[in-house]
């Protein structure tokens, strides 16, 4: 058994969890910040049997995209915050899905 961890952009959150739950996979849903523009994001828990991680992983980055935005930060509210050479103004990529798969030792539902 796995546990994915899969943090995805706000502007995909819906249709990821959406195609997830439509292929009948328990999902819970997470708001977190971060990432170095300190965006919204979801993180999903995702129980899996071994067999579906790669099919979950599929959905996942088929319904995560990546696109442009302009930098509008300019102090940094957590830890070192932007690089050096990243100013407010510039264009920077964002979005996408960062996914861990872990292995689980046991899971129960009460």
């Amino acid at each position: 058994m796995k546990l994915i961890v899969a943090i995805v952009n706000n502007d995909d959150s819906a249709v990821v969890a959406s195609a997830l739950t439509r292929e009948k996979f328990s999902v819970t849903k997470l708001s977190t910040t971060g990432g170095f523009l300190m965006v919204g994001n979801t993180t999903f828990l995702i129980g899996a049997e071994d067999k579906d991680v790669e099919h979950i992983k599929k959905i996942i980055s088929d319904f995560s995209q990546t696109r442009k935005r302009v930098n509008t930060n300019t102090t940094a509210s957590y830890g070192r915050g932007l690089a050096n050479d990243v100013l407010p103004g510039d264009e920077v990529t964002v979005g996408g899905a960062t996914v861990f798969v872990l292995s689980v030792d046991e899971m129960a539902k009460y």
